[in-house]
């Protein structure tokens, strides 16, 4: 997988802490998020002492594990905080639930809102109670494209929002399995072999 831009690595991480927080029935451990980071092609450069470091050429992401809760920060390599991404996944008392999201680390540019939905996932049953849209990006010749599995899609569908981009809160057009984003341009695709 090619991380080109923080989005591209936050989504397929966002996704793979809600499958482990469901497995292990709670927020994995630090060093198991490393190695999710590096399933996604970012090199460790660090690990240890409350803090880990992991980078390609485009992107610098820092893994900040703290009690009850896991910070990742996605920072663009060129040092340009408009596009930086913080995923925190934790444990929320008041509803009960491990809560996994994506937020700007720039509110003022997204004006607090990404549109990316959090996972909330209930501590007694773990089951799901949000509709997240996750899955990986890649690189297209004119537009980013996210693929999402046919699990995710059928979950988008229940959530009766199949027309609202899973990124940027926007209006999605739809043309049979693709969709395009008429305000940040990102490309839809539903991945038939996942």
């Amino acid at each position: 997988m090619d991380v080109y831009e923080p989005i591209m690595g936050a989504f397929p991480i966002a996704k793979k802490l809600w499958r482990a927080i469901v497995e292990n029935k709670g927020l994995p451990s630090p060093d198991t998020v490393g190695k999710m980071l590096e399933s996604i092609g970012l090199e460790k450069l660090f690990l240890g002492k409350g803090l880990g470091l992991f980078r390609n050429n485009f992107v610098i992401a820092l893994l900040i594990p703290r009690e009850n809760m896991i910070v990742v920060d996605f920072i663009s390599a060129t040092g340009d905080l408009s596009d930086a991404l913080e995923l925190i996944a934790y444990y929320d008392r008041e509803i009960d639930c491990y809560v996994v999201e994506i937020i700007p680390a720039n509110e003022l540019e997204y004006e607090e809102n990404l549109g990316v939905e959090p996972v909330i996932i209930d501590a007694k049953t773990f089951e799901l109670k949000s509709y997240p849209v996750l899955g990986e990006f890649k690189q297209g010749k004119k537009t980013i494209i996210l693929k999402v599995d046919n699990e995710t899609y059928r979950l988008w569908r229940e959530s009766g929002k199949l027309n609202i981009c899973p990124v940027c809160g926007g209006e999605l057009r739809w043309r049979e399995k693709k969709a395009i984003c008429t305000d940040c341009g990102i490309e839809v695709m539903i991945d038939e072999k996942r």
